[in-house]
C-alpha cells in the first residue's frame, strides 16, 4: 500500500474510534508496517472489525499481506518456456547421450 492509503488506514480507525488518539509517533511506528499490506484487504478487514468491536484494532487484527507468488512455480514455468524453445534435434540428441549413459552405468 502507499503513504496516502496507510495514512487513510490510520485516519479511518481514528473516526471511526473517537478515543483511538492519533500520535506523530503513533504513526511513525505504524506506517511502516501498513506499507507492506495490501490496502483493500486491510479496509475489508477493518470493516468487519467495526461491525464486532467496540474498541480500535491493533495493526496485528486487521493485518492483510498481500498473495507472495509461489518461486518454484514461477522457474517451472519458466523452464517449460525456455524448453519450446529449444530445436527438436537437440533435444532428440539429449535423449540419445543420455539412454547411452543409462545404458552404459544402469
Amino acid at each position: 500500500m502507499t503513504h496516502d492509503e496507510a495514512v487513510d488506514v490510520l485516519e479511518t480507525i481514528a473516526e471511526v474510534y473517537p478515543r483511538y488518539e492519533l500520535t506523530k509517533k503513533k504513526a511513525a511506528i505504524l506506517l511502516p508496517q501498513l506499507k507492506q499490506m495490501d490496502y483493500q484487504l486491510v479496509l475489508a478487514k477493518l470493516s468487519a472489525y467495526v461491525a464486532d468491536h467496540p474498541f480500535a484494532p491493533t495493526i496485528a487484527e486487521i493485518a492483510a499481506y498481500p498473495a507472495k507468488q509461489n518461486e518454484h512455480i514461477r522457474l517451472i514455468n519458466q523452464w517449460k518456456q525456455e524448453a519450446e524453445n529449444v530445436p527438436q534435434e537437440t533435444k532428440q540428441a539429449f535423449q540419445l547421450q543420455m539412454k547411452r549413459l543409462v545404458d552404459d552405468h544402469g
